[in-house]
């Protein structure tokens, strides 16, 4: 039997009147009660005085009326959906779900310290059959105030997800934001780190046992709780299950850790992301962001490991694969090598591993003598000297222009080009 549909009871008794009498001042007893919630419970404290005189006050009388009216089995839904609307306010106002669920436990022991302060071992079986009712109201009043408080939250989340959405959009479309902060609530930073980011599938996701849909979206949900976790409100983005956009004011994090940020980023997905970054003022961030994105589409073009890379890592690389006719032109350089997958092969292990010839030779399983071979084939054919400082430059460019417009020509055994410190210069 619900509390919708119960009917009244014929009330319990003890010691000869009805358990509900100390209750049924409801006025006084719930201003006794408020003052013993400030009193014992500390987080009741620090609650503003007329929240405690008013709104708090007025619920602990509403749940005392609640409480009489399941003991005695009338109706309460009228009761409930009030109550529902006050733990709704709770929730915007910020009140903690923890100091309200004390504060009704510690009134249940008082309420029942109430109800059978005078009760003797003749009213055993009313007690007995109370029992069960007391866990019967605390169940209605905690379900009442966490289903509105939790629903209310969501709603206020859901909202402030839609302000940030809009305000990252407009960062980013370059629209003035001024008028549009205010509304969100959200202040602009000063300056931002723009991180693009890329974010590789799960491992789960290929698995035909799981539902794929569900696998990314916990990584999503995992790689935000850690950006929320270590940057705090300020931070604005617009993430998918495969990446995005981060914007991260400056001052929330310093430049030499945001390596570790994209770590811990990659521990909470349970993948290795890639990022890069370019710091901008607001009215450069969608600058920053396309390049912060190119940067990180000529990082993944090169197959470059994952982590963080910034701009002045890569210059010399993202220049070259900017189209023109410079990029076509160097990538023109190893068109001899076409017919010859060997020399590429050989030229691009030789320049990884920062033309040691013992090296090269052990990682492709030949003599150093053959290795020497490759490398003269290699400059009759393209005209450039792998052993010579200026032909190494140009053909490490002609390399880096190769793969980002031939990303599938590199065969799979050959190790991917080392994370650089520097940028590409003659040797």
């Amino acid at each position: 039997m619900t509390e919708t549909t119960r009917t009244a009871e014929r009330p319990v008794l003890a010691s000869g009147r009805p358990v509900t009498s100390p209750l049924s001042d409801v006025r006084s007893l719930s201003r006794k009660m408020v003052g013993h919630f400030v009193d014992t419970v500390v987080a009741c404290r620090t609650m503003p005085t007329d929240a405690v005189s008013g709104d708090f006050t007025s619920a602990t009388r509403l749940c005392l009326e609640l409480a009489v009216a399941m003991y005695e089995g009338t109706d309460v839904p009228e009761k409930i959906r009030r109550l529902e609307d006050a733990a709704a306010g709770w929730a915007r106002e910020g009140i903690p779900l923890g100091t309200i669920h004390r504060a009704v436990h510690e009134g249940f022991r008082l309420g029942t310290d109430l109800v059978y302060a005078h009760a003797t071992p003749a009213d055993l079986d009313g007690v007995k059959h109370t029992a069960r009712r007391v866990l019967d109201v605390l169940e209605t009043i905690t379900v009442a105030i966490s289903d509105a408080y939790v629903k209310e939250q969501r709603a206020a989340v859901a909202e402030h997800h839609h302000a940030v959405h809009t305000l990252t959009t407009a960062l980013l479309s370059g629209h003035p934001t001024s008028t549009m902060a205010r509304e969100c609530g959200i202040d602009i930073a000063d300056a931002y780190h723009v991180l693009a980011l890329s974010i590789p599938a799960h491992p789960d996701e290929h698995n035909p046992a799981l539902d794929r849909d569900i696998v990314a979206r916990r990584k999503l949900r995992r790689v935000q709780t850690a950006l929320a976790t270590r940057c705090g409100n300020g931070v604005l983005s617009l993430l998918s299950v495969d990446g995005g956009t981060v914007l991260i004011p400056t001052t929330t994090i310093a430049d030499t850790d945001l390596d570790a940020l994209v770590d811990t980023l990659s521990a909470a997905a349970l993948v290795p992301l890639t990022a890069t970054v370019v710091d901008a003022d607001p009215e450069q961030v969608p600058q920053a962001a396309t390049e912060a994105h190119q940067l990180l589409d000529t990082v993944q073009h090169l197959h470059t490991r994952p982590g963080l890379h910034r701009m002045h890592n890569l210059a010399a690389e993202y220049q070259i694969t900017r189209p023109g006719p410079g990029r076509d032109a160097l990538g023109a350089l190893l068109a001899p090598l076409g017919n010859h997958p060997e020399l590429l092969q050989t030229l691009r292990t030789h320049l990884a591993n920062d033309l040691n010839r013992q090296r090269t030779a052990r990682d492709l399983h030949l003599h150093t003598n053959t290795v020497d071979y490759r490398l003269k084939r290699i400059k009759q054919l393209t005209g450039c000297d792998p052993t010579n400082p200026v032909g190494q430059w140009y053909l490490q460019s002609a390399l880096v222009a190769h793969t980002y417009t031939n990303p599938t020509h590199r065969p799979a055994n050959t190790p991917p080009p080392t994370r650089r410190t520097e940028p590409i210069r003659p040797r």
